[in-house]
């Protein structure tokens, strides 16, 4: 054996030692300090919501506190390229709904990769939508809400989150589905949709249970239907859109958790187990269940489970945007 290959042998060695080291002790501190989950809505809002219920759970498990950031516009993409392009440390998660799979449809210059830029940590929960209007809105029921959006047209304003958001979506499907022009007028997240809606600003707007829940218990909207297949049990007396003539109508947010490409398997994992012990605390679980939030089966709590399901939703969704010839520069 020459010099020069021995040298090279032990030099390998030292490197693979070293860094077996520098994993393994990477695994005995983290998390040593506080993990950032960012947040691409604003505060109050239905995934703010989520993050922050699940957020104080999970610190009693990490034993770290996490902080939740609200990177708010662009529909969510902001708050995505800032995630893609964080240091792979352990320490910046995203949790996004469904608009992390419609972005590369809507917008025609994407700074990040939704499929491939990106470590994968888990689903989280599933929302159910609903389609409310303002308190003194004419239209007594669905019925006489569809001649309300037949006969105004382009003089209603559907209130959505911005473009790529689920309320987004909901809202474009639901113009689809009855054939009626309407303005639609975004916000940045459905915390202030909301608001324009209370205020009376806005007609119409769909959105998540985790949102429209206590405003629809106080009687503060109307509220015409539920997006799911079946009614919910948080509204038993509330039937589906699909019930009431729009056959397949089904929108339902889902949210994932994600960490910039490269981040640490340790890192992925402590942060998952964390999750997955939340989803089973009593506290967020009956919170969950007040809001209408559903936990997914645990084939989606992983990695590969979120995996799989982006990949389809991307896939879903595409046509749909497409079809309604809506972009974003």
């Amino acid at each position: 054996m020459t010099r020069g290959f021995l040298h090279s042998a032990v030099m390998a060695t030292g490197l693979a030692v070293s860094l077996l080291a520098t994993g393994a002790a990477h695994a005995d501190t983290y998390p040593s300090r506080p993990i950032t989950l960012i947040v691409p809505f604003a505060a109050g809002g239905p995934t703010d919501v989520v993050a922050r219920a699940i957020g104080a759970s999970m610190q009693k498990t990490l034993k770290q506190t996490i902080v939740i950031e609200n990177k708010v516009g662009a529909g969510g993409t902001i708050a995505a390229a800032v995630v893609a392009k964080a240091q792979p440390d352990g320490y910046t998660f995203l949790i996004h709904h469904n608009g992390m799979a419609t972005a590369p449809s809507l917008y025609r210059k994407l700074s990040y990769n939704p499929l491939t830029d990106f470590e994968y940590v888990s689903q989280v929960v599933d929302v159910p939508m609903t389609l409310i209007g303002r308190k003194d809105l004419p239209a007594k029921d669905f019925k006489e809400l569809l001649v309300f959006l037949k006969t105004k047209g382009s003089a209603v304003n559907l209130a959505h989150a911005g473009l790529g958001a689920v309320s987004h979506l909901c809202g474009m499907q639901l113009r689809q589905a009855v054939g009626a022009e309407m303005t639609t007028i975004p916000y940045q997240g459905t915390a202030p949709a909301m608001a324009a809606l209370l205020a009376g600003q806005v007609d119409v707007l769909c959105d998540q249970t985790t949102q429209t829940t206590g405003q629809i218990k106080a009687g503060a909207v109307k509220l015409y239907g539920v997006t799911t297949p079946t009614r919910l049990p948080t509204l038993p007396d509330t039937p589906t859109l699909a019930e009431q003539g729009l056959a397949g109508f089904k929108v339902v947010v889902w949210h994932g958790i994600y960490a910039p490409k490269h981040t640490p398997k340790v890192a992925i994992d402590a942060f998952g187990q964390a999750l997955r012990a939340a989803l089973k605390d009593p506290v967020v679980v009956q919170r969950m269940t007040e809001l209408g939030a559903v936990i997914p089966s645990d084939d989606r709590l992983t990695p590969a489970g979120l995996q799989s399901w982006l990949t389809e939703e991307v896939h879903r969704y595409g046509p749909l945007i497409k079809s309604a010839g809506q972009f974003a520069d």
